[in-house]
């Protein structure tokens, strides 16, 4: 089973702590043990040193005990034994006898200049230091069990102090991590909250300037964005219930009277039979427009192209030529300049021909419809000019919105997206839509885009 996020924050700050505490408690035992050992072999040498120069292991025994300074402490168990050259025990303090070994019988026999070795006597722990001495050598030895038993005592207490430091950071890990993750649980219960009611508008409360208070930003970042999203998918389905209900009623009209003549009066004169098909044919072809127009606006936002760096000429151009092929009552016009763009060619070029085909609709038979590019400022600008009748002033702010028409466009052909087509293509790359006047007495609709530096 997975464990939560503030378990595992837990179980971190536990295992940090227990291997900080044990670590420290690891050091200081094996520092201690060191100083005690230390501080037992330096008492053995002194003792050794005046072992050397008594005539006797008794008189040893004497010469440290009456030394408060550098002989052993009291409770100490010493033992001191003379060996000769050959490896035979000379003398002892009295006792167990200090067993040989063959590195000793060197030591006595001058091979070697001292020895600290550890030995069982009468079942207890001997240190012994064997050091040279006229005609052999000397040993003393003391029982090591009080230092052991000191560094078990230690070592008991280091451990349970240890464990006590673990349990401790168990408890402190526990509340820290409650502590930390209490902003995220009021984020994520912001957000249920938000899945549950669906209100985009609730918004989480962000304290402070923290990662967190970062986080609380985002996502009422988040949120504003999906609920501008959303309103803007409401609104488009209004506007295009409203703007389909038209071709759609009168395609139902004209059908159920071409029916109604089948079924009844079977003489429906033929002039009449082809104004109706052919106002079939032209609401057809309007309503194809219309829609196709509204799946471009409903999926603009999420187009699958890469953008790259592009002349602009090599996207209006290809547009000027479709346009060309397609409406023959105008004379198109081009006047290129170089002006470099990071731009979605396909989209771009559909924006264009958005407005090629706006001036053309406008333009009487037998105009011109002038395509020009510049750059201004760090800016390249696509402009159309018709020679049409231009647009109201009262109508310029609200030519880019959705299924707007001027009163003077009510009898022509048009969906009134094909220039929110344009404004959308435009923003998505950075850019605007901008209208006004030719210099000619029609209208100018531009495109407007920041140019790659």
């Amino acid at each position: 089973m997975r464990l939560s996020l503030r378990s595992r924050l837990t179980a971190l700050a536990v295992g940090a702590v227990a291997v900080a505490v044990l670590g420290v408690a690891l050091t200081s035992w094996l520092l201690v043990r060191g100083k005690l050992n230390r501080d037992f072999d330096d008492r053995l040498q002194s003792a050794a040193r005046i072992a050397v120069v008594a005539a006797s292991p008794a008189d040893a025994i004497v010469l440290l005990r009456d030394d408060r300074t550098r002989g052993p402490r009291r409770g100490d168990d010493l033992v001191v034994q003379f060996v000769d050259r050959t490896g035979q025990v000379r003398g002892t303090s009295g006792g167990p006898l200090i067993p040989l070994s063959s590195r000793a019988v060197a030591v006595a026999a001058g091979m070697g200049a001292r020895l600290i070795e550890e030995v069982d006597l009468g079942g207890d722990r001997y240190r012994v230091l064997t050091v040279q001495r006229q005609g052999g050598a000397v040993q003393v030895a003391m029982d090591v069990e009080a230092v052991e038993d000191t560094l078990d005592e230690l070592q008991l207490w280091h451990g349970l102090v240890g464990l006590v430091g673990v349990a401790l950071a168990a408890i402190a890990g526990w509340l820290v991590a409650r502590t930390a993750l209490r902003p995220v649980d009021d984020l994520t219960a912001a957000a249920e909250r938000v899945a549950r009611t669906q209100d985009l508008s609730a918004g989480i409360a962000v304290r402070g300037t923290d990662e967190i208070a970062r986080l609380g930003g985002a996502i009422n970042a988040m949120l504003t964005a999906l609920a501008d999203s959303r309103d803007a998918q409401r609104r488009l389905a209004q506007d295009a219930g409203h703007e389909l209900r038209t071709p759609l009623t009168s395609l139902r009209n004209n059908i159920e009277l071409l029916i109604h003549a089948d079924t009844r009066t079977k003489d429906l004169p033929a002039d009449d039979r082809a104004r109706l098909l052919a106002d079939l044919r032209a609401q057809t072809e309007e309503l194809t427009t219309l829609i196709g127009e509204l799946v471009d606006l409903s999926t603009g936002d999420r187009s699958p192209e890469v953008e790259e760096p592009l002349d602009l000429a090599d996207v209006v151009g290809p547009a000027v030529e479709r346009a060309r092929a397609r409406t023959t009552h105008v004379r198109y016009v081009t006047e290129f300049e170089p002006a470099v763009v990071l731009a979605r060619p396909v989209s771009l070029e559909r924006a264009v021909l958005n407005l090629l085909d706006n001036a053309a609709k406008w333009s009487p038979a037998g105009s011109t419809v002038t395509t020009r590019v510049t750059t201004d400022r760090g800016w390249a600008r696509v402009d159309v000019d018709d020679e049409g009748p231009g647009i109201a002033e009262k109508d310029m702010p609200y030519v880019f919105e959705r299924f707007y028409r001027a009163a003077a466009a009510k009898s022509l052909p048009g969906s009134g997206l094909g220039l929110a087509i344009v404004a959308q293509v435009a923003a998505q790359h950075g850019g605007l839509g901008a209208v006004g006047s030719a210099p000619g007495g029609g209208a100018r609709v531009s495109i407007l885009l920041p140019l790659v530096s």
